[in-house]
């Protein structure tokens, strides 16, 4: 479920933002996203900061910890956090602001090799064992078909796992990654498996959509098996998700998507 964003940030919030950061001189709230209550670029004395922010007492502020830690070991991947305040009530973080623009997932589009080199990138990034992570395998525990299927999905890698458009910036032909709430450990192949069910949901076949995922390293490497164990279970959570939502809600998009991939794979398996 979306959070919600607030339209404007609270005039309490920015006095607690002045008194660690000095002058707030301007603010600009941001529609994009779903995980914040807070989402805006600030026009400081020493130029702009993105800052994002939940509530101390949100079902999800953990996620505030999540971005915090993941931050250290994401350098030229993402933008670096500045600073976190903790008062007034609010967790609230400040990035460097990059600028640039959401990424065109469309077919053809010229942002496509940035986001494959970025998801790349990432998958070389290794941690250590003190960020506290969910594994891909707990995440898909209630929508794996056969619960065997699981182990599939174990790994040490750093994954993103919410590559909308929106969290992906084109900024000077490179492509950055922001909104880690959703961080997790994994297999190396199930952020490019993730990809396929955007690009889907954004114009492309699911042949094709594959096609770009197979350039990752990592494709090669994964069992088509374990590939359509996940596509059973993402199908299953597109569906969860979509269920009781309101018709032409974007989740429909995604959850036909998914759909879509889950009986590609099928009929890879037909004689």
């Amino acid at each position: 479920m979306a959070t919600h964003r607030l339209a404007e940030i609270p005039a309490a919030v920015v006095k607690e933002i002045e008194a660690v950061v000095g002058p707030v001189r301007g603010v600009e709230v941001v529609a994009a996203g779903f995980n914040s209550e807070i989402a805006a670029r600030l026009f400081l004395d020493e130029g702009t900061v993105f800052v994002k922010g939940l509530r101390l007492d949100h079902p999800r502020v953990w996620t505030q910890q999540r971005e915090a830690d993941v931050n250290a070991y994401t350098g030229g991947l993402a933008p670096v956090l500045r600073w976190r305040i903790r008062a007034g009530g609010w967790d609230l973080l400040g990035f460097e602001d990059l600028g640039g623009r959401h990424a065109d997932y469309s077919p053809g589009s010229s942002d496509l090799p940035c986001v494959l080199r970025a998801m790349e990138r990432l998958a070389s990034v290794t941690t250590s064992g003190d960020i506290e992570l969910k594994a891909m395998a707990e995440r898909m525990s209630s929508y794996a078909s056969d619960p065997d299927d699981l182990r599939f999905f174990e790994g040490d890698a750093l994954l993103h796992t919410d590559w909308k458009p929106d969290n992906v910036l084109i900024v000077e032909g490179r492509a950055k990654v922001v909104d880690w709430a959703w961080a997790s450990r994994g297999v190396e192949w199930i952020d490019p498996a993730l990809w396929v069910i955007w690009l889907v949901a954004s114009g492309h076949r699911v042949a094709e959509a594959e096609g770009l995922a197979a350039l990752h390293p990592a494709w090669a490497a994964a069992s088509a098996s374990h590939v359509d164990a996940f596509a059973r279970a993402q199908r299953r959570l597109w569906e969860s998700i979509a269920d009781g939502e309101r018709p032409g809600d974007w989740t429909y998009g995604m959850c036909a998507a998914a759909r879509a991939w889950e009986r590609h794979r099928r009929r890879r398996l037909t004689p």
